[in-house]
């Protein structure tokens, strides 16, 4: 078990919805959330299709463990072509959203086509609606949770919104769920708000069973007592991610005024000693941390913004508390802005969680247009009078609420860096893979990194692959094609199980394997997980062949292949990626040109022919029958 075997799809152009079976030889092939979703994404539509066409397909997945007794067993993952990127988007969440879709019944959601006007979906286990959003279409993701709890009088409804940011088409859009966690990157919001859907509302009372639930009780205690003694998770508990930023600084791989520097002056007033310090008025930036569903780690941090301070003084309606600092928050807008005011970025990371935008694209982008107006390129004609400096606490603040609104420049600003440094000329000056924005590191310091960056089936994300170790021990690309891919198996794997891969902290494969195994029918080995996760991993990369992606868009920045770091350990050196990349096509399994050959598909089950879709077995650049 641990599957519900029934997924529910809606046909938003029809006005209709219909649960169906679950597919369990997919289920067997591909286990669950990021693995199964992308399996019926890429069965259910045209991959060349426009991310904001309503021939995409959007998907809420969840996991066999999602919603079980497993710690971190609230995740789910939003799968669509993203509107940042043009290619596959997973996008991975936690709160309580997910497990409560599970409750309902499903083990995964089918969104097709657009309503033809604003509306939200309901689901109360097995009775599904499809309601006018027009009392909430316009408003914030806080305030359409509120509505819609009050509307339903029923406080234990669950809620995925997206903002005016995802209505407008802002690029980067998030969905938000549980106020302040999201399905963050790559533009899923910007996908749902494209067809017409505000929120899905949900509330189960099914619940989940196991296949072995005396064992499965059994290894999760175990699993459970791992982590408790672990003292890598006991400093995510007690820090939270935003302990990164330190190591980072002194390490040298901290991205700064838009990766032109790699260490950044104003650190210690940005990092987690800077949240826990109480001010002479008694304010302190960080209330406490904050777990999702079943979590025992508890990274997430809940802070407020001192009443006296610029972006909230005679503001009332942002005197609550809501999600603080996370690592890759504080650095896409601090050191990467080059802004060292703490509560300005704890205020547009929460204009984030209330209007759905991704923080790392916002905050990149921003960076990237600072530069092009030092460089005089970009105006205060064009920035509505706002100096766009290095260092402008108050310009970041001012156009979090801009492009959240989709007003004035913050309109150029949410169409992300990619389109907004080719608008204005200078392409080199975006820090993306594939349209994506970079996260907080920076690879020429960390190369097995860069190598991730440049290979990540979603365009640049620290979250799809860990070479942290062995670049922690060697700056050079010698010997990272081959631990880049197997941890990005294994994160494939993980992303599918339900469960947060930050649990890597205190566990390995096994633990995750023992849990699998005593939760699904089938013998789930450790072989056979990462066997799993390299199938998940090479569907994507079909997915994106077919979407029109080549080698070419496996590449880096100009800025870190070819300007050597400034300072820090990698001092004088660019990113070796031209040394690393034809390892990895080898390590894969793939050609020199990055398609995977017709002995690793056909090792792992996977041919190019999809019944219905013609075109994809003749398009350019891509096998046919399984042939290379």
């Amino acid at each position: 078990m641990g599957w519900q075997r029934q997924i529910l799809r809606v046909n938003l152009t029809e006005g209709t919805s219909q649960a169906e079976p679950l597919n369990m030889e997919w289920a067997q092939q591909y286990l669950g959330e990021r693995g199964l979703g992308t399996k019926y994404l890429y069965e259910n539509m045209d991959p060349a299709v426009d991310a904001l066409d309503p021939g995409n397909v959007l998907i809420f997945a969840t996991g066999p463990l999602t919603g079980t007794m497993a710690s971190t067993s609230g995740r789910y993952a939003v799968i669509t072509k993203g509107a940042l990127t043009d290619v596959i988007a997973c996008s991975n969440s936690g709160g309580k959203f997910g497990a409560e879709l599970k409750f309902a019944g499903y083990d995964l959601l089918l969104l097709e086509g657009r309503a033809s006007e604003p509306s939200y979906l309901k689901i109360y286990d097995d009775k599904v609606e499809i309601l006018s959003a027009e009392n909430v279409w316009g408003k914030s993701v806080w305030e359409t949770e509120d509505w819609l709890k009050f509307h339903h009088q029923d406080p234990l409804i669950k809620v995925a919104a997206i903002g005016v940011a995802g209505e407008k088409g802002v690029r980067y859009a998030c969905v938000v769920n549980d106020l302040h966690r999201a399905a963050g990157r790559s533009g899923v919001g910007a996908v749902m708000g494209s067809k017409n859907l505000k929120a899905i509302a949900v509330r189960g009372t099914v619940g989940v069973k196991v296949d072995n639930p005396k064992l499965f009780m059994d290894v999760i205690k175990e699993a459970k007592a791992k982590l408790a003694a672990s003292t890598d998770v006991g400093e995510l508990t007690d820090y939270g991610t935003n302990a990164m930023i330190d190591a980072m600084q002194e390490f040298g791989g901290l991205p700064t005024r838009n990766f032109n520097e790699v260490q950044f002056e104003g650190v210690d007033k940005i990092n987690p000693a800077a949240m826990e310090k109480v001010h002479e008025n008694g304010h302190r930036n960080l209330l406490t941390n904050k777990a999702c569903f079943g979590c025992t780690i508890a990274c997430g941090r809940i802070s407020h913004i001192d009443k006296d301070h610029f972006t909230i003084k005679n503001r009332p309606e942002y005197w609550h508390a809501s999600g603080g600092l996370e690592y890759e928050t504080a650095f896409a807008f601090g050191p990467d802005c080059g802004i060292d005011d703490i509560d300005a970025l704890t205020f547009a990371g929460f204009v984030m969680n209330e209007q759905g935008m991704d923080p790392i694209s916002f905050g990149g982008t921003l960076a990237a247009a600072m530069e092009l107006y030092e460089m005089g390129v970009i105006t205060d004609e064009d920035t509505d009078g706002i100096p766009l400096n290095f260092g402008n606490a108050e310009a970041l603040s001012v156009m979090a609420e801009k492009t959240g609104k989709y007003e004035g420049f913050g309109q150029i600003l949410g169409l992300g860096s990619k389109r907004l440094c080719e608008m204005y000329g200078h392409p080199e000056l975006s820090m993306t893979v594939k349209g994506q924005e970079f996260a907080g590191y920076d690879s020429r310091a960390l190369q097995g990194m860069g190598l991730g960056y440049a290979t990540s089936s979603r365009g640049a994300c620290h979250m799809k692959h860990d070479v942290f170790g062995p670049d922690m021990e060697d700056q050079t690309g010698s010997g990272k094609a081959l631990p880049c891919k197997k941890s990005q198996d294994k994160i494939s794997l993980i992303d599918s199980t339900g469960l947060c891969w930050f649990t890597l902290a205190g566990w390995g494969i096994g633990d995750f394997q023992a849990q699998i195994d005593a939760a699904c029918e089938g013998d789930w080995t450790v072989e056979r997980l990462y066997e799993t996760g390299e199938r998940i991993w090479n569907l994507e990369r079909q997915f994106n062949l077919a979407a029109g992606m080549t080698k070419s868009d496996d590449t880096l920045p100009e800025r870190l292949l070819k300007d050597a770091a400034p300072s820090g350990v990698a001092k004088g050196k660019v990113n070796e990626l031209s040394k690393m990349l034809p390892e990895y096509y080898e390590v894969r399994g793939w050609t020199p040109d990055g398609v995977p050959t017709a002995e690793t598909l056909g090792r792992l089950g996977l041919s190019w022919s999809r019944k219905g879709s013609p075109s994809l077995r003749t398009a350019p650049n891509v096998c046919s029958d399984g042939g290379a």
